[in-house]
């Protein structure tokens, strides 16, 4: 079973969360909206180690990204 604490390379991204709280179970989807709209090389990578990249694909469209974010992740996940 994986850990669902998050690593402190990513938590930098949810400074006004309540990081004890935080939870990949119960926030995946807010979690991995902060990651492809926010994170760096370090983040990401740590997502994609966590969820299938046709799995974020399939997502993009309900996620609410900036649209230089939105558009890069739909290029790249196609």
């Amino acid at each position: 079973m994986m850990n669902d604490q998050i690593p402190p390379q990513v938590t930098k991204y949810f400074w006004g969360d309540n990081l004890d709280e935080l939870s990949w179970k119960k926030h995946r989807k807010y979690i991995i909206q902060t990651i492809l709209d926010k994170g760096d090389m370090s983040a990401v990578e740590w997502l994609f180690n966590r969820a299938d990249k046709n799995e974020l694909a399939q997502m993009l469209p309900s996620l609410k990204l900036g649209q230089l974010s939105t558009n890069f992740w739909q290029v790249y996940l196609s």
